[in-house]
């Protein structure tokens, strides 16, 4: 049999020279280092049939956790009470106790799921703590907010979600609709830092027609402080038998159109607020910026 040319052409004398240097008790690093193999394949086909000395034979760290985990096993623990007791994973509990036999199950199956049930119950709850515990942390991360903040803030919340002009339908005029009271609120106290006169603003709910649109008036007559016969007529949204609507529940109340009755010049303004803050957010260097 030919082998690979050059120092490894004498093949067979390399070997037993090889193999003696394992009998010996030598690694495969130090044979490699003494014979200068530095090919593992040819290492490989050198030491084929040569067990390695048992002082090079490591402990497996799973060892005692793979012992263990058939211990449990066979007293008839499931993969996830056996990942909860030795912290492993559920694909190496597999493979370490795959030749056992399953345990003989010790539930129906109505009381299993009941079990995941609370189980995921109890995920969806902490899921929930945390989510409350970041926001709590994020709103006390705002403090205050200044009078430029707020500025800044109900410029990029009226170009986000107001009425613009188009330039094939030149409409000058500040109208805000949104379905979040919170944005309302922040949309309102925007108005009155910019002195605008509240006997000037005008409010119109907007709803699908199967909604509750009584209790939708009344909801946001309340919120904005007026009576609900202030309001402007309803904008009732005709209903499409073919779509599957989401928002049904009790708490939906449709939108508030916010209308600032003469507002063509305050919408000239909060178009050149809104192209100043785009000036400057782009302008070269950030020293206006933290």
């Amino acid at each position: 049999m030919t082998h690979a040319t050059g120092k490894y052409t004498d093949f067979e004398g390399l070997r037993e020279r090889a193999v003696a240097l394992r009998r010996a008790g030598l690694s495969r690093r130090q044979i490699r280092d003494r014979l200068h193999v530095d090919n593992n394949d040819i290492l490989n086909r050198l030491l084929e049939g040569e067990p390695a000395p048992a002082w090079t034979k490591r402990p497996n760290a799973k060892d005692d956790l793979r012992e263990r985990a058939r211990e449990l096993r066979l007293q008839g623990w499931t993969y996830d009470q056996i990942q909860v007791e030795l912290g492993c994973s559920k694909s190496s509990i597999s493979l370490w106790v795959r030749d056992l036999p399953k345990p003989e199950r010790k539930r129906t199956r109505e009381e299993a799921s009941l079990i995941a049930k609370r189980g995921w119950e109890t995920t969806l709850r902490l899921r929930e703590e945390e989510r409350q515990r970041t926001r709590r942390q994020a709103m006390q991360e705002v403090s205050e907010l200044s009078d430029r903040e707020l500025f800044l803030l109900g410029v990029g919340l009226y170009w986000a979600e107001g009425a613009k002009s188009k330039p094939y339908s030149r409409r000058e005029r500040v109208t805000f609709v949104n379905s979040d009271p919170d944005m309302i609120t922040v949309f309102l106290a925007w108005l009155r830092l910019l002195r605008v006169d509240s006997s000037s603003l005008r409010f119109a709910v907007q709803i699908h027609e199967t909604a509750d649109v009584a209790g939708a008036e009344a909801f946001w007559a309340a919120h904005v402080g007026i009576d609900t016969k202030d309001l402007l007529k309803t904008t009732l949204k005709r209903h499409n038998p073919r779509t599957n609507r989401k928002n049904t529940a009790e708490t939906y109340n449709g939108c508030l159109r916010v209308d600032v009755r003469n507002g063509a010049d305050l919408y000239r303004r909060i178009e050149g607020w809104w192209y100043g803050i785009v000036g400057a957010a782009t302008a070269t260097g950030s020293s206006n910026r933290t």
